[in-house]
C-alpha cells in the first residue's frame, strides 16, 4: 500500500490518492469525517478552523461501501478556496494579482523553500508546506484504521504535554485513556493539569506567542513479526519513526522508555519474557508475555505482540502575532516576520495526525505480512499465522 497528497492550504481542495488497497474493505465517508473532525478540535486553534468544516469526498476505488482493489482517491473541499480565487489561481492571467510574500518566518520551510525551488514570492513554498496538508493524511489514516480494525487492531492516544506542563502518568488502561482524553478539549486525560494548560495557551495567544508539547500513540492486538531485523529499511521502529517526523513541526520521536533508556543499567530496561498460557484465553496470539513493556512493543525493528507505545514532540507553531525578526528576500533589508493565519497550540490536532500516519505504516506492514487482493484472503493467512504462534 502506498499513497501521495496534493493540495495547496488555500487552494481548491487536498487530495490522497490510496494504492494497494485490498477488495472487500468496507469504507464509509463516515469513517473518515470522524477522524477530520477530531483533527480540527481542540484548545488553542485558530480561525481556519471556523471556516473549514472538512468533509471528505471518495471519488474511486469503492463501490457500494466496498473497495474493488484499485486506487481509492479521496479529496476535501477547502471552504476559504472562495477568498482566494485570484491569489491562488493556475490561471496565467492572475498573475501579480497578489502581493509577493517576501519575508519569510523563523522556523518555518519559508527561506529554505524559497531558495531551493528559486522562488522569489514565499507563498509558492508555504502553502504547500502547510500543515493544511495533513488533513489529507489524516484521511488516508481513517481508511488505514478501518483496515486495522478489521483485523482486530486499536489505535489511540493522549496528549502528555503542552508548554512544559507535564500530565501525570496514569494506571487505567489504553482505551480508557482514550475516552478519557476524547472528553478534553486538549485530548489529555488528566483533568488535574487541563486548567493549568489553558491557562498558559490563553497566556501565549494574548502575547502573541505559540506553544508546542507532546503527543503519545498506542496500539493494541499487533501480533508478533511485523517489520523485519534483515534490512535497515524494512525495521518497522524506522519507518514509524519517520512517519511521525515527516509531520509538520514533529522534532523528536521515541519509543516505549525512549530517550530514558539512556539513562538507566540494562537491568532496568529490558523486558523479562515469561511464558504465560492464560494469555492465550484472553485473545493474545501468543502465551510469551514481557512482565514490562519498556521496548514500546518493538525489538529488533519488529513487533513483540505487547502495546506499541509511541511518543512525538512538536515544535511551538512558527507563525508568531509578536513576530520575530527576519529579512526581507528581495530587498535583504531587515523586517519583521509575515504573519499568516495560524494556531496557538496545535498539539491536539498533531495527535490526530501522529495516529493517522502510524495506522498508514502499520496497514503496511499487515498487508506486507500477510499479502493478499481481498479482506478474506488477508484474513485468511493471518489466522493461519497466528495459529502458528499458538504452538510456538
Amino acid at each position: 500500500m502506498r499513497y501521495i497528497t496534493a493540495g495547496e492550504s488555500h487552494g481548491p481542495q487536498l487530495t490522497a490518492i490510496i494504492e494497494g488497497l485490498p477488495a472487500g474493505l468496507e469504507i464509509l465517508p463516515t469513517a473518515i469525517d470522524q477522524q477530520l473532525a477530531r483533527r480540527q478540535h481542540g484548545y488553542g486553534r485558530g480561525g481556519r478552523m471556523k471556516i473549514e468544516q472538512d468533509r471528505s469526498d471518495i471519488l474511486s476505488g469503492v463501490r457500494w461501501g466496498k473497495t474493488m482493489g484499485s486506487p481509492v482517491t479521496i479529496t476535501i473541499k477547502n471552504r476559504d478556496w472562495e477568498n482566494w480565487l485570484e491569489k491562488m489561481s493556475p490561471l496565467p492571467e492572475f498573475d501579480g494579482m497578489a502581493e509577493a510574500v517576501t519575508r519569510p518566518r523563523p522556523g518555518h520551510a519559508d527561506l529554505a523553500g524559497a531558495m531551493k525551488y528559486a522562488h522569489r514570492d514565499v507563498r509558492n513554498i508555504l502553502e504547500r508546506s502547510s500543515a493544511r496538508e495533513t488533513a489529507a493524511r489524516v484521511a488516508v489514516g481513517a481508511v488505514a484504521r478501518v483496515l486495522l480494525e478489521t483485523l482486530g487492531i486499536r489505535i489511540g492516544g493522549v496528549v502528555t504535554e503542552i508548554g512544559g506542563i507535564v500530565s501525570s502518568s496514569v494506571s487505567v488502561s489504553y482505551p480508557q485513556q482514550w475516552d478519557d482524553a476524547a472528553a478534553s478539549e486538549l485530548y489529555c486525560c488528566d483533568p488535574s493539569v487541563e486548567a493549568e494548560i489553558k491557562n498558559l495557551i490563553d497566556r501565549a495567544k494574548t502575547s502573541g506567542d505559540t506553544l508546542g508539547g507532546v503527543v503519545e500513540v498506542h496500539v493494541l492486538g499487533l501480533p508478533p513479526g511485523l517489520g523485519s531485523c534483515m534490512q535497515w529499511d524494512r525495521k518497522l521502529d524506522a519507518r514509524l519513526a519517520m512517519a511521525m517526523m515527516s509531520i509538520q513541526a514533529i522534532k523528536g520521536v521515541e519509543i516505549g522508555l525512549g530517550f530514558e533508556v539512556a539513562r538507566l543499567p540494562g537491568s532496568k530496561v529490558h523486558d523479562e519474557i515469561i511464558w504465560n498460557p492464560e494469555r492465550l484465553q484472553d485473545g493474545n496470539s501468543t502465551a510469551y508475555q514481557r512482565i514490562t513493556n519498556n521496548a514500546g512493543g518493538i525489538e529488533g525493528g519488529m513487533t513483540n505482540g505487547e502495546p506499541l507505545v509511541i511518543r512525538a514532540a512538536m515544535k511551538p507553531i512558527p507563525t508568531l502575532y509578536t513576530p520575530l525578526r527576519s529579512v526581507d528576500i528581495i530587498s535583504h533589508e531587515p523586517f519583521q516576520a509575515s504573519v499568516e493565519r495560524s494556531d496557538t497550540c496545535a498539539v491536539p490536532a498533531a495527535l490526530v495526525v501522529a495516529e493517522a500516519v502510524v495506522a498508514i505504516e502499520l496497514a503496511q506492514a499487515m498487508l506486507e505480512k500477510f499479502g493478499g487482493d481481498s479482506m478474506a484472503e488477508i484474513i485468511k493467512n493471518r489466522d493461519n499465522y497466528l495459529a502458528s504462534l499458538r504452538d510456538f
